[in-house]
């Protein structure tokens, strides 16, 4: 009988400690197996209880070495593998991950402290990933170049080698997923280092891949340290692309330890995203897209709409209605699923509320939340209550610098031209919402607006499909759809005299 998330949530927060049933890995995952760590141990905590409910291995440059010459060695194989073979791989993957969800979903949860809706939700995203990349597979083609009548040219498109995946705390399934998957597509083979804070779930899903019929090598996981382990992937030299999701400061060291090996680079660095509140939106739709885009995984995203950039005739109004929605939400351990979940870490909480507490101070208006706290008493873990700061002008430093937590910004404006100034205002450029009536408004906007994604009355709207990146200091390059294919593929021209 499959045991529930929701069971096996009932006996943690019932005896405080993890079911009988469930067990993690303490050891990298290389070359097809668990393996003890050249370094020591690390403690994983519950974000809920603010306390440590397991441990993993700190790994070192040692520990990286041995993944990426594994790699390396699987890569003879991988990269010739046909087209269907690596499609069914991925589509037994995607079936696996389906079928393991509620036991995944409790370990995501219990390791970021998002609710067990939330973390159902990624892996059934991190499932779409798999079982769409096994379709683009089959599609990879090189085209037939036109030259002189002496001769035939023809590209091939080909694995870039060995990968490296630098996975977020926020989302470390789906993630995963979202690069992994279209580097196995292509051929090439991975080494992935999930976060500190959460490294459970991409051990298990190297596990699974390995169920899936991946031959050992192809997919390695190495936890521990950014400064650690994430320095020695990015500095290797048979690393040829390197995938990384974080902060600006990060990824900018992480471009900077690629550069002497000239690696290729993905960067996704978060975002300060405005949700644009024209004059004519419908009030109670935009009110319920902003809480959505703000307070999902307790704000914890890069791409959430953390700005409300709203005209001053309907900024009452909005406001009063995202007033009353938000102070409804409840917030608690990730496990009781209830409406917002914890804050991943203390260094997160402190910094979401060191922020608030500057704008307090600076005479912002705090018309809701402002405090951290959770409504269980017995959730003593990292909480912060879902906040709107209002009226706040455009240089002030909670509408300019990524929070990253349940923070609403609110920036008011008189017209289109000032909505779009202000949305474009910052340094980063990685997603954007507009709400109007006017189509022909909105496609305007749409035009003019510096983000990688824009979306029409809805937020996070698209699928698996749909590119993804930013602009600015949010990053470059794309992941999801087409595009995000690309970044594991060369292209190689043959030229023959006939």
């Amino acid at each position: 009988m499959t045991i529930s998330a929701s069971q096996f949530a009932q006996a943690y927060l019932s005896k405080g400690q993890l079911p009988d049933l469930s067990k993690l890995p303490t050891g990298h995952w290389i070359n097809g197996a668990f393996c003890h760590s050249a370094g020591s141990a690390m403690e994983s905590f519950d974000p809920g209880l603010g306390r440590a409910f397991a441990s993993f291995s700190a790994g070192t440059a040692q520990d990286v070495a041995r993944a990426v010459e594994a790699a390396n060695t699987a890569l003879k194989d991988w990269r010739h593998s046909t087209p269907e073979q690596r499609s069914h791989l991925l589509n037994r993957m995607a079936a696996l991950l389906l079928e393991d969800l509620e036991t995944l979903a409790f370990f995501e949860s219990l390791d970021s402290g998002k609710t067990l809706t939330e973390a159902r939700g990624d892996l059934r995203s991190a499932a779409n990933f798999f079982a769409y990349y096994a379709s683009v597979a089959r599609t990879l083609e090189g085209r037939a170049l036109p030259t002189d009548a002496q001769h035939m040219s023809w590209t091939l498109r080909e694995p870039v080698g060995v990968t490296a995946h630098i996975i977020p705390w926020n989302y470390p399934t789906s993630t995963f997923a979202r690069s992994v998957a279209p580097a196995l597509a292509a051929g090439c083979t991975v080494v992935a280092k999930p976060a500190e804070t959460t490294p459970f779930t991409a051990l298990l899903m190297g596990q699974l891949l390995a169920k899936a019929g991946l031959p050992a090598g192809v997919v390695n996981v190495v936890t521990g340290l950014g400064p650690v382990v994430g320095a020695a992937l990015a500095q290797h030299p048979k690393v040829r692309h390197i995938t990384f999701t974080g902060s600006v400061q990060s990824g900018v060291t992480v471009a900077q330890s690629a550069a002497p090996h000239v690696a290729s680079l993905t960067l996704e660095l978060g975002g300060k995203s405005p949700l644009i509140a024209l004059s004519d939106c419908n009030i109670d739709t935009t009110a319920d897209a902003a809480l959505w885009a703000i307070y999902s995984n307790a704000g914890q995203i890069c791409s959430a709409g953390s700005r409300l950039v709203v005209q001053r005739s309907i900024h009452s109004a909005l406001l009063e209605a995202l007033v009353r929605k938000t102070s409804l939400l409840r917030v608690g351990h990730g496990l009781r699923d209830l409406d917002v979940g914890a804050i991943n870490s203390g260094q997160q909480l402190a910094k979401i509320a060191g922020h608030v507490d500057a704008a307090r101070a600076r005479g912002a208006a705090i018309p809701v939340g402002g405090h951290s706290g959770a409504d269980n008493p017995l959730d003593t873990g990292w909480f912060y209550r879902p906040t709107i700061l209002d009226d706040l002008p455009h240089n002030d430093p909670c509408v300019q610098e990524e929070i990253f937590g349940p923070v609403l910004a609110v920036q008011v404006v008189d017209d289109d031209e000032e909505a779009l100034a202000a949305a474009n205002g910052t340094a980063f450029g990685l997603y954007a919402g507009i709400f109007t009536q006017d189509i022909s408004r909105a496609l305007r906007l749409a035009r003019d607006l510096d983000a990688g994604q824009v979306t029409i009355n809805d937020y996070w709207a698209g699928g698996v499909s749909v590119p993804f990146g930013g602009n600015k200091q949010s990053g470059y390059g794309r992941e999801k759809g087409q595009e995000g294919l690309a970044a594991y593929l060369s292209t190689k021209s043959i030229s023959v005299k006939v």
